[in-house]
């Protein structure tokens, strides 16, 4: 097969699981023998791409405004310089001004976007199935882009986020590590651990686990809320704590912040959760814990019901049935369940698309 010139467009490279899956896309690409090429206005992991023998062109894709279709004719000037064989769009912006490129092209590469989300504002999110064919993250996903944009199955393919097997395994924790963490909080030692990773807002149904602590009401257990506050949430994130002190919890509920050993924190939990409300377009710290050995528990939608229904289908409850997330809770405790291996990896994602590619390319020559 033919090696493959592959252009990523996505606003900035800054922390966010879009912008680590494109930086480890363009690390396997160039593993494999392609050439890998990501245009955004670059960010904390630009350097990384490039290291990893990626190119890097700075483009200020990312500012939602009316003067950024303005850049649409450097990004034709670029294609018509580097001759890719697939562009691959990831966001809405960058996806409306390369929209407009393509306009003034002759020839014209493979466009392919992922949704990576169930985008509100239809109108302006229409540009991401303006495409040869969409990628989508999750059967939640795609039902949502049949639904709202009109495309058919054949114009949609699923493929599943994945997490680093490397970094979420099941290797031993070392003793250091769990020396600092007892250090730090000696409230955990000799407790059962429930964890919520979740940044602090008010869909990821952090309220929802302080009513099961509440209805757990055990000695034996420590409940973690793992996650950052952003300044806007601060006002949500003190209501939380008044609920946890007015439920009288302070003693049984811990919130963390954000942590960078997230990998341990959900090996030494006994079961993780994810409570989103609305449903998840995927959910990956499910995915992440899982992969980690650690049960989950969640409820039944999203992307989160078909993860959970592939690798550990006792963790699902109601939405919103606390009394039931409560009988869950203690069946896998009481039965120390463990999910299956966890399939959806980096590597089967990496595959998955890279192969996608070339179908798509043999039907169009």
């Amino acid at each position: 097969m033919n090696k493959l010139k592959v252009i990523q467009l996505l606003p900035e490279l800054n922390f966010g699981g879009v912008e680590r899956g494109v930086k480890d896309f363009s690390k396997a690409l160039v593993e494999k023998g392609h050439q890998s090429i990501v245009i955004s206005n670059g960010g904390l992991l630009q350097e990384e791409i490039e290291k990893n023998g990626g190119k890097h062109i700075n483009l200020p894709i990312h500012k939602k405004r009316i003067s950024s279709f303005l850049l649409s004719s450097k990004l034709k000037d670029i294609y018509e310089k580097e001759k890719p064989d697939v562009v691959h769009v990831r966001s809405r912006m960058p996806a409306w001004i390369n929209f407009l490129a393509f306009k003034k092209l002759h020839q014209k590469p493979l466009l392919v976007s992922t949704f990576h989300g169930l985008y509100s504002t239809p109108i302006y999110s229409q540009v991401m199935s303006k495409v040869d064919h969409a990628i989508s993250i999750s059967k939640t996903v795609k039902s949502y882009i049949k639904s709202t944009y009109k495309m058919t199955d054949d114009q949609i393919t699923i493929i599943p986020r994945g997490c680093d097997s490397l970094q979420f395994n099941q290797d031993e924790i070392e003793s250091l590590w769990l020396e600092n963490w007892y250090k730090e909080f000696p409230q955990t030692i000799g407790k059962k651990i429930l964890t919520l990773p979740t940044r602090i807002t008010k869909w990821k149904g952090v309220d929802s686990f302080i009513d099961l602590v509440e209805a757990l009401d055990s000695n034996d257990m420590h409940a973690l809320v793992v996650g950052p506050v952003s300044e806007s949430k601060k006002r949500y994130y003190q209501t939380l704590l008044d609920k946890v002190n007015k439920k009288l919890l302070s003693d049984k509920i811990t919130f963390t912040g954000s942590r960078k050993d997230i990998a341990n924190i959900y090996k030494i939990s006994d079961i993780v959760y994810n409570l989103s409300i609305q449903p998840e377009p995927f959910g990956r710290t499910t995915i992440e814990a899982i992969s980690c050995g650690t049960p989950v528990a969640g409820w039944r939608h999203g992307g989160t019901q078909e993860i959970l229904e592939d690798l550990f289908p006792q963790g699902l409850a109601e939405l919103g049935n606390t009394d039931e997330l409560k009988d869950v809770t203690i069946k896998v405790l009481n039965n120390n369940d463990k999910p299956l291996v966890n399939t959806f990896t980096s590597e089967r994602m990496i595959d998955s698309t890279i192969n996608l590619y070339y179908e798509l390319l043999n039907k169009s020559s």
